[in-house]
């Protein structure tokens, strides 16, 4: 055999030999056991950006492990009403749930801290917060607390102040007013003589239409307009000032993410945190259309006026103060957030805000 040929067929073994190698490797198989979570929503499938933050979650962890990792997502009521989402990852039911924290602020008002409060943090203040200033920390001491970890999983950015069937322009015209209003927030407004209501989404409308309520909230834009509220409250309110940027989180059976491997809890760690950004970039890109078919449809937009938010905020904070006082737990993670609220806020009043209100003042000229 010349050395050519024999240098080729050396070539052509040893490439051979080093990609059987690569493929047969079997540490690859054995880093990405074959794992099947089903996680359980709150939400259902009809609110594609907030039930399709579990999806993404779960394309992104499939993907990551070739289809050896499967999370199956379950709409609310397919597994357990929407509401019990948390309870049944706790339970282990599910491993995981997709849902609002601020759900079972009944149980503990620790819960809402986790999500949003009034007149709290921003969508990108409670990223800031959460991510940097030690508030997935502070609320996974708790979390474990109930069985669970927990990791934010979507944010819809700062929610809309709900739909009325009559105005509302000072804080008189809120006295005995039936709203559907959640959690933290009826607290809150139930100082200024609302009478807040908990109804489920489905209900929401018929219940408007029929008059059993004044006045309900949701979220937006683009998820209100699928409900059809402006066809029977046509008085759509902004901000919700009660949900300035409502965290939604993955949470997981503690033991059963405790059992996975290293690899797997940093990929749901790093998936959770990009759903987390995915889904307020879906609501910032569909809200501007939503809320321009809204009006064209017949909404009558107005922000709250001035009297109102100061009554509310005054009245946040009588709330605040009877949760410090008792549970010293909230305490704990409520000072954390207005200790970073009061630094955030000042930052965002200098470069930020005046970028934007320069722009919006341009938009308002019709020269963007």
């Amino acid at each position: 055999m010349d050395r050519r040929s024999f240098m080729k067929k050396a070539g052509v073994a040893g490439v051979g030999g080093a990609a059987a190698t690569v493929l047969a490797a079997p540490a690859l198989a054995q880093s990405n056991p074959k794992i099947n979570w089903r996680l359980a929503s709150s939400f259902p499938k009809s609110l594609d950006t907030i039930y399709g933050g579990a999806e993404v979650l779960s394309k992104y962890v499939s993907e990551a492990t070739d289809g050896n990792f499967q999370i199956q997502v379950f709409a609310a009521g397919e597994l357990v009403p929407g509401l019990q989402a948390a309870d049944a990852a706790s339970a282990g039911t599910v491993e995981a749930a997709h849902t609002v924290s601020y759900y079972y602020w009944g149980k503990d008002p620790v819960w809402a801290l986790g999500a949003a409060v009034p007149f709290a943090l921003n969508a990108r203040g409670m990223n800031a917060w959460q991510y940097h200033g030690g508030g997935i920390d502070l609320f996974n001491e708790f979390l474990a607390t109930q069985g669970l970890v927990g990791f934010p999983g979507g944010n819809t950015g700062v929610q809309m102040g709900g739909w009325f069937r009559k105005e509302i322009k000072t804080v008189a015209d809120m006295q005995g007013l039936k709203m559907r209003i959640g959690g933290f927030a009826g607290k809150v407004v139930e100082k200024l003589g609302v009478v807040p209501q908990q109804i489920a989404g489905g209900d929401i409308y018929p219940s408007l239409e029929k008059g059993t309520i004044d006045a309900a909230e949701w979220v937006g834009p683009y998820d209100d307009e699928k409900l059809g509220f402006y066809k029977v409250a046509p008085y759509y309110y902004y901000p919700g000032w009660w949900e300035g940027g409502p965290t939604v989180h993955a949470m997981f059976n503690k033991a059963a993410f405790d059992g996975l491997p290293k690899a797997y809890q940093s990929l749901l760690r790093t998936a959770c945190q990009a759903s987390d950004a995915d889904m307020l970039q879906k609501y910032d890109y569909l809200n501007p259309s939503a809320i321009k078919r809204l009006v064209a449809a017949g909404a009558k937009l107005s922000p709250f006026s001035q009297e109102i938010l100061a009554a509310c905020f005054d009245a946040s904070n009588e709330v605040y103060a009877e949760m410090e006082a008792s549970n010293p737990t909230f305490k704990k993670i409520w000072d954390s957030i207005k200790a970073f609220r009061g630094e955030y806020y000042l930052n965002a009043q200098i470069a930020e805000y005046n970028y934007d209100t320069f722009m919006m003042i341009q938009q308002r000229s019709n020269k963007l």
